[in-house]
């Protein structure tokens, strides 16, 4: 059953991976990722259905950043989904910047954004994605002693705000057993053409747009 009503707004939020180069000037820019394709489909398959897809997503973004623009960003969109990836860049910069967030502070300004959107929006629904990492280099390996946790955090908050969840990294994980991480994410973050179409496969079966069968 399609969970998108009719003349709905969705709303894509997150960083790097959700912005994927999108014309920041024009507000209905979709960039060139999952969020495209996601919208693209989902139209396809449903024109009659009216639903406007937003994406302000803004590449180097951690979670506190989000918080920082929530109100512009999020809540004056006034979106009836409100869908979320955030928390790579929490892991990253702990090892490429020697800045690191730790799991606490994550979840907490994690649950304030989720908390802020459901009491000024209370009938916005939530889809929560989760971070991820591919192992393009041995060296990755170290992450996820960082990101492991900061994952469980997004399947906490998802059971505790009744949202949708998309199960990123174990997806992910078990496309790397059909081609090696780069194919998918050639810095195993960053998704390449078709790591984005698992993306948006993976969003449309969460909001009930595709099958079990189908792709």
């Amino acid at each position: 059953m399609l969970r998108i009503a009719e003349g709905a707004t969705v709303l894509f939020q997150g960083d790097s991976i959700t912005d994927a180069d999108r014309a920041r000037f024009y507000p209905d820019d979709l960039g060139r990722g999952y969020a495209l394709m996601a919208a693209g489909w989902f139209g396809a398959r449903a024109p009659e259905r009216g639903v406007r897809f937003l994406n302000r997503g803004i590449g180097g973004d951690r979670a506190v950043d989000l918080l920082a623009r929530w109100d512009d960003d999020c809540l004056a969109l006034r979106p009836d989904l409100l869908s979320i990836l955030v928390g790579i860049n929490e892991t990253w910069r702990a090892f490429d910047d020697d800045d690191p967030t730790p799991t606490d502070a994550f979840e907490r300004v994690y649950r304030e954004l989720l908390s802020r959107t459901r009491e000024a929006l209370p009938a916005t629904r939530f889809i929560l994605m989760e971070p991820f990492s591919l192992p393009v280099a041995p060296e990755r390996a170290a992450w996820r002693a960082d990101l492991d946790p900061k994952i469980q955090v997004v399947r906490r908050l998802a059971w505790e705000f009744d949202a949708l969840l998309v199960p990123l990294d174990g997806l992910f994980a078990q496309a790397c057993a059909r081609r090696e991480p780069s194919f998918w994410a050639e810095d195993g973050v960053h998704p390449t053409p078709a790591g984005h179409a698992l993306i948006a496969r993976a969003w449309l079966r969460a909001v009930g747009a595709l099958g079990g069968a189908e792709g």
